[in-house]
């Protein structure tokens, strides 16, 4: 389709298919309310009122993808236990298609476990294996993916450090996705930072980015950031580097042009999961091929929604496009 406005790209994510690569795991909070402290420590008893578990890691890109209006497949490899059907039962819940997951005897499922009262964050607890794939396990991931890969419009890799990602997946699934025409994008961790090479986007936070490239500079110097950004671009020999900046905005380069997009004033009460939001936004838009400062402003406007909510939580689709029509997003 013709997209000539943002409601037509709006339009044009809900025809989008969209592969998702990663670490899942389950967001399971408790939330109570404290009016004492433990006689046992010197420790908030915490009385509690609910429970809730939800999808997180790579499988909130997913849930921010269906949100956007696009059909997200999840490729991850769980753990053979009581917590793999869970989350296998939160997809089922959600509509969306397990058909990407693999289970592994040698894993276990990841589980991070959040004490909440009210809105002051307490605690907390993770459960999780930090272990690579097996050869056994990388194999059976790696041919998921190819069986996958043909199917959708962009490829996301979701890297949480917990070890279903590795250099071999990272490069056997760029090249096919290149000799496919499938644009990749990139939420990178540390372990696998410099793997990435030749994707179209590559997206590290400000904190990742001076670890990456072992620097430290202030937010505010823009040739640093540019210097910095530049090299890492050529580095990975890809296309752009979009790098988040908190509350002071997203930057973004490309050979040709960079972008400083600073953030808009919002109230905020939780950070969590804004990230996945951001790449979730710059995933489609890469898909439908749109400029660098779209993909940048629209991504950073939507982060900065999510984050008015408390817990992770996937962005509004029709929030996102009102608000970018107020704020004159340009194409």
């Amino acid at each position: 389709m013709s997209i000539k406005s943002i409601p037509d790209i709006f339009k044009a994510f809900q025809e989008l298919k969209v592969l998702v690569i990663g670490d899942v795991m389950i967001d399971a909070y408790i939330w109570g309310t404290v009016s004492r402290i433990s006689p046992e420590a010197p420790v908030p008893v915490v009385n509690v009122k609910n429970r809730e578990k939800r999808m997180g890691g790579a499988a909130n890109v997913a849930l921010n993808l269906q949100s956007l209006g696009a059909e997200p497949i999840l490729c991850a490899v769980l753990g053979d236990d009581e917590e793999a059907d869970i989350f296998e039962g939160l997809l089922k819940k959600r509509n969306i298609t397990a058909k990407g997951i693999l289970r592994s005897k040698d894993r276990i499922t990841t589980i991070k476990e959040r004490v909440l009262s009210g809105s002051q964050h307490l605690l907390r607890v993770d459960s999780e294996s930090l272990e690579y794939l097996n050869q056994s396990e990388e194999s059976l991931l790696q041919a998921k993916i190819y069986e996958l890969i043909s199917e959708v419009d962009v490829i996301v890799f979701e890297d949480y450090d917990k070890g279903t990602i590795n250099a071999k997946i990272i490069q056997d699934t760029v090249k096919k996705a290149q000799e496919l025409g499938k644009p990749v994008v990139v939420d990178p961790k540390k372990n696998n930072f410099f793997d990435y090479s030749g994707v179209d986007l590559f997206k590290p936070n400000l904190k990742e980015l001076k670890e990456g490239m072992n620097v430290n500079f202030d937010h505010t110097n823009k040739e640093a950031l540019s210097t910095q950004t530049q090299l890492l671009r050529e580095r990975l020999s890809c296309k752009m580097v979009m790098t988040t900046l908190s509350e002071k905005g997203v930057y973004i380069q490309s050979e040709k042009e960079d972008f400083l997009i600073p953030a808009y004033k919002r109230s905020i009460s939780d950070v969590s999961g804004a990230g996945d939001t951001v790449i979730s936004i710059a995933a489609l838009c890469m898909a439908l091929n749109l400029k660098p400062d779209f993909v940048a402003s629209l991504s950073n406007l939507g982060g900065g929604i999510v984050c008015e909510e408390l817990g992770v939580v996937p962005i509004d689709a029709k929030k996102l496009e009102v608000e970018a029509i107020k704020h004159n997003l340009q194409l």
